[in-house]
């Protein structure tokens, strides 16, 4: 199983790449329908409870994580509401948004940072290359998240992604 990942931070931009065993077009279609993500987003002990996807140019994906490991502690029973805005779509290759923490009606959260993120999908000697790009609107909001414990879920989160790919080929 392939899980090396690779995690750059430089400056006010997030780099992300790794490589999964799995078709383009499955991969891309992973990130692109509710379906999809209500199997594998989220970090582990995280379920999608909400996961209302408008894939176009324009529109949102409005989705909301449950903690449903009583082993995390307080962490056991929180929800966290996130929105993304799709800013570009090129099927089977690109998908830009903008990246919000948002509630449960998808009014965007203050002072909480809002990168615009770009994943691009690539074909890679039979696998697919996935490179997710946040840019952040300072390097200080991208150090508020990392110290928010984002690299460990994000890990997490393609791990899950991983996983649903292989049972899902």
């Amino acid at each position: 199983m392939l899980r090396q990942m690779t995690f750059q931070a430089e400056g006010n931009v997030l780099t992300v790449e790794r490589v999964f065993d799995a078709p383009r077009e499955l991969v891309f279609k992973a990130f692109s329908q509710a379906e999809h993500l209500k199997a594998w987003w989220g970090p582990h002990g995280w379920d999608v409870t909400v996961c209302n996807v408008d894939f176009r140019e324009g529109g949102r994906w409005h989705y909301c994580m449950k903690c449903v490991d009583k082993n995390q502690g307080d962490f056991y029973g929180f929800e966290s509401w996130g929105k993304a805005v799709y800013q570009e779509i090129v099927d089977g290759e690109k998908i830009v948004y903008i990246d919000y923490f948002s509630d449960a009606e998808g009014n965007e959260a203050e002072g909480m940072p809002a990168p615009v993120i770009t994943l691009t999908f690539e074909e890679f000697e039979g696998k697919t290359k996935f490179v997710n790009r946040a840019v952040y609107e300072s390097a200080e909001a991208l150090q508020k998240v990392i110290e928010m414990g984002m690299e460990q879920g994000f890990t997490e989160t393609m791990d899950r992604l991983d996983e649903y790919l292989q049972a899902n080929r």
